[in-house]
């Protein structure tokens, strides 16, 4: 009954194609599981988005959405009725085509990005070797995309919000790669079901999730700080800086445009919550032996809300730093430290099992996290030379 719950999905899928004749299959298999990936995500993201507003009211004291429908849970129909229903404005002198292409690209890059992720047991739409590969690949043409819609529009805040957004992902970009690399390290391989069949295994009862080594927490945490950085979450918003550049890449951009905008936006969050999960959380295994009787489908996605609502609660939480601040903390403390860490995988794959390399692999990485931290401070805050005092 359990294995049959947590199958449900897949044998529906079976089922259903197996209807069609068998030269249409594996076809129509694809396509189901594309629809159905297409209608998932952007419900989630209409339910996040509500959470977050929710949220941020609860968090700055305030009431939040609460006119349409019943506790306000109509609100993002509300918002889709707007958004489709706004007139779409587009300037003059814009690159109309490049415009118009630039949120397009976006939505479909981050779309292709979840073709890759084990969401369960048997849950991938495409299993291949090197799918960690194709995640990154496809997820650089995000920032095209960015660049695209800043320079089309023709509009300076446009073009500076862009260009600090396409440095901002380049430069965070570096240190989730390098963060990921270790666990490909471990693993032995790029592909993202072999990475979440290694860490299902239990002594104990306990799970073997990379998080709850010295080098899978450190390269979690530099994950997940490079994963805010790259999907342009507070306190990394730089280029959406309202005080400064109005509205950033997309300030010419209206309507559904808009929407296509924010869409992406929130689908870049699941997709990178979603690869922490796979890479770090055990992805959809139980975090203890005793609960592998609950769907692993469940497993996923609450670890992947738990994720998202870590980012709310960040957004309402933390100030927008500034620009110098940004790049300094990714190339002189978040690289460093994610170079190091693939050190520590290393000594850490070859000391043996023994208690020793706990300790030394946890006293390589807190010495780091003090040395690079206090000399960074030190050179920010300290000295005629520092940004403080700086002309």
């Amino acid at each position: 009954m359990f294995a049959t719950l947590d199958q449900i999905f897949v044998l529906f899928k079976q089922w259903l194609v197996g209807l069609l004749p068998a030269g249409l299959q594996p076809v129509a298999g694809v396509l189901l599981c594309v629809v159905v990936i297409i209608g998932l995500f952007p419900g989630l993201f209409a339910l996040t988005v509500l959470l977050e507003r929710k949220g941020l009211a609860r968090i700055q004291n305030r009431i939040g959405p609460n006119r349409a429908g019943p506790f306000g849970l109509l609100q993002p129909i509300a918002d889709a009725i707007k958004s489709l229903t706004k007139e779409d404005i587009v300037p003059l002198s814009a690159d109309g085509t490049v415009h118009f292409l630039a949120p397009l690209v976006l939505v479909v890059a981050v779309f292709m990005g979840f073709a890759v992720l084990p969401m369960g047991r048997n849950m991938v739409l495409v299993d291949m070797d090197a799918s960690l590969l194709f995640f990154f690949a496809v997820g650089a043409s995000t920032e095209l995309s960015v660049f695209m819609a800043g320079w089309s529009s023709r509009n300076k805040y446009s073009l500076l919000g862009a260009m600090r957004a396409v440095a901002q992902m380049i430069s965070y970009e570096v240190p989730l790669l390098m963060s990921s690399v270790a666990v490909v390290m471990m693993t032995g391989s790029l592909s993202l079901v072999k990475i979440v069949e290694a860490q299902n295994h239990y002594t104990w009862g306990l799970p073997h999730w990379y998080i709850f080594t010295p080098w899978g927490f450190a390269g979690f945490v530099m994950f997940a700080i490079a994963a805010t950085a790259e999907t342009n979450r507070s306190p990394f918003d730089l280029p959406e800086g309202e005080s400064e550049l109005v509205a950033g890449y997309f300030t010419e951009y209206s309507g559904f445009k808009f929407a296509l905008f924010f869409l992406g936006e929130y689908l870049g969050m699941f997709s990178i919550s979603g690869l922490g999960t796979t890479l770090f959380l055990g992805g959809w295994s139980a975090p203890f032996a005793f609960l592998g009787w609950v769907p692993s489908w469940i497993w996923f996605f609450g670890k992947l809300m738990l994720s998202i609502c870590v980012f709310i609660w960040v957004r309402g939480t933390l100030p927008r730093l500034r620009q110098d601040q940004l790049m300094n903390f990714a190339w002189k403390f978040v690289l460093p430290m994610t170079l190091l860490n693939l050190f520590v995988a290393g000594l850490w794959r070859f000391l043996g099992d023994g208690w020793q390399r706990w300790v030394v692999c946890s006293a390589i990485l807190v010495l780091a996290y003090v040395i690079v931290g206090r000399v960074e401070m030190r050179r920010q805050h300290v000295g005629p030379r520092s940004y403080r005092y700086a002309e």
